[in-house]
């Protein structure tokens, strides 16, 4: 059952929606791509099945998520277009975030399709330029593609087109990369981060600034 605080003001009504533990972590998934239920619980890592269940009903019955089919006629949730409205707030707490991120993960789960929505939110300010380079991932055999446009930046599976440059690092350092917390030159003097190919194309898009 969803908390009421009694209180006539928008924040207040708005948590009472997505301020329960977790709510906002299963928007955060659903704002990545659609998902089966089965791919929400492998992307929440830590959450019980009943618990979730019980948040997506919720979601659900609120208006923010809704069931629908997908491939194969499998029934996935994605978020309604009001619940879709809930990227600005988000990207605006990851912004927020960097201050508690610079320290790394220190044990806790890390999934690299959180990256996809992180590195668009924390660039967002930065000068717009146009280019697509790679972001190869530490310790995994997976990379992703970053590509910047004049319309903004936008994090995914790589589709194909022709990568500029490819920058290797670990998640903390990308995303301090993005959110200016770190610089080019000191995470390469530092041994932080490599970069292959166009050099020149990562700086454009990580070293840029508004």
């Amino acid at each position: 059952m969803m908390r009421r605080y009694g209180q006539y003001c928008g924040l207040a009504r708005s948590l009472e929606i997505v301020g329960d533990r977790w709510n906002l972590l299963i928007v955060r998934q659903l704002l990545i791509a659609p998902a089966r239920y089965r791919d929400l619980v492998a992307g929440l890592p830590g959450i019980a099945t009943n618990l979730l269940a019980d948040r997506l009903r919720e979601l659900e019955s609120a208006g923010v998520v809704e069931r629908r089919l997908g491939d194969g006629s499998t029934v996935e949730y994605a978020l309604t277009p009001w619940g879709a409205e809930l990227r600005e707030p988000i990207e605006g707490l990851i912004r927020w975030s960097t201050p508690l991120m610079v320290r790394g993960p220190e044990g806790d789960t890390f999934r690299h399709e959180w990256l996809t929505l992180a590195i668009p939110a924390l660039l967002s300010a930065r000068a717009k330029v146009r280019a697509t380079v790679s972001i190869g991932l530490a310790g995994e055999d997976m990379a992703l593609q970053l590509n910047a446009s004049r319309t903004g930046f936008t994090v995914g599976t790589p589709d194909g087109r022709e990568l500029a440059g490819t920058l290797h690092a670990a998640p903390e350092y990308i995303l301090g990369l993005a959110a200016g917390a770190l610089t080019i030159d000191d995470a390469r003097a530092l041994g932080l981060i490599e970069i292959d190919g166009d050099e020149a194309a990562v700086r454009s898009i990580l070293g840029a600034t508004s």
